[in-house]
């Protein structure tokens, strides 16, 4: 273990330490003039009072994103693993093969899709679902689509790879007892697959919290999320000492969501 503890000593909890001490530098500080370290604890509340929208607006997309991404996911992911047969693999590559693309490549194949010129937006005027000015790009709508797409393989995976071990005598058994379709999905292939279902959600959501290319792209500041904040205080504004802080309470934000949501479903144990 000493290699991969190793590893993760230095490439995890060393940049861990020092981000941690960067969020309490000194704010009024500077690249130029210097930071120094004052356990300045006040950054936290002045950041989160400042920037609060941007952290309920990142739970929120991620959380709608995540409720479209199982409603596609999930019955995708069970029709390859149980009713695909000799085309398995095939369905399988194709749910992989847009990860073989840059993330960015992707998104921006987003923003032409629904762009206001684009086939998808005329077509949605033409069935009036859309005024005649309506659109969906740089809007909320667009935020959430690109979230749900480009994060979509990291929740079909491991649903997959746990409906695929599913004994389908078990299914049989339920039908022989006149159990419903729906009755054996609830009391048999649903709780069978919560392992799948639990690591996909979060391999999902915890990503999708934290982006901060799809607002950029395919939003305006009206939808930024809380990444977009922390790019801008790295990079932009190079605020180092506000982007270390937001980034820690973005951590914190996710871990007790993280946490709540696995004492919740039970399953505590799996950290």
């Amino acid at each position: 273990m000493l290699p991969g503890a190793a590893w993760l000593f230095l490439f995890f909890v060393v940049p861990l330490v020092q981000l941690a001490a960067a969020s309490l530098y000194d704010p009024t500080g500077s690249l130029s003039t210097g930071y120094a370290l004052t356990w300045a604890f006040g950054n936290y509340p002045t950041a989160l009072q400042a920037y609060w929208p941007q952290f309920g607006r990142s739970f929120l997309y991620a959380g709608i994103a995540l409720v479209l991404a199982l409603l596609m996911g999930y019955p995708l992911a069970y029709a390859i693993a149980q009713k695909a047969g000799r085309w398995k693999n095939l369905l399988l590559v194709c749910v992989i093969a847009p990860m073989f693309t840059s993330f960015l490549v992707r998104t921006l194949a987003w923003k032409t899709i629904l762009s206001d010129n684009g086939a998808l937006v005329g077509l949605l005027r033409d069935v009036h679902l859309l005024g005649p000015d309506g659109r969906l790009l740089a809007t909320p709508v667009a935020v959430v689509l690109g979230l749900t797409y480009n994060f979509l393989p990291f929740l079909v995976l491991p649903l997959y790879a746990s409906l695929e071990r599913l004994d389908r005598r078990l299914l049989e058994a339920s039908s022989d007892l006149y159990a419903s379709p729906l009755t054996t999905f609830r009391r048999v292939t649903l709780p069978l697959s919560m392992p799948g279902l639990i690591a996909g959600t979060l391999l999902f959501f915890i990503p999708a919290t934290g982006d901060y290319i799809n607002a950029e792209l395919l939003g305006t500041p009206n939808e930024y999320m809380i990444g977009n904040v922390i790019d801008s205080a790295f990079l932009v504004r190079l605020d180092y000492p506000q982007g270390a802080t937001l980034s820690f309470l973005l951590m914190s934000a996710i871990l007790a969501v993280v946490f709540g949501y696995l004492r919740r479903t039970g399953t505590e144990e799996i950290l």
